[in-house]
């Protein structure tokens, strides 16, 4: 049987700027959805739930130029 995910997909509409989270979330060795979820948790108060920390952009603006470039 394939992967069964614990939760429904859900969809919403994000420009260009999802492949920069995306950049930006690896140089944090994190993905997208955790970011999400921890933000949605700080956001609607959660107990022990804190804003993600946000990345330097010394490490994903550069992978991002290096990939526009290839």
């Amino acid at each position: 049987m394939p992967n069964q995910p614990k939760t429904p997909a859900r969809q919403m509409r994000i420009g260009d700027e999802w492949y920069d989270f995306e950049l930006a979330a690896k140089s944090q060795d994190t993905e997208r959805a955790a970011v999400i979820r921890a933000f949605i948790d700080w956001y609607i108060r959660r107990p022990g739930a804190e804003l993600p920390e946000r990345p330097e952009t010394s490490y994903w603006k550069t992978a991002q130029n290096e990939t526009e470039a290839n």
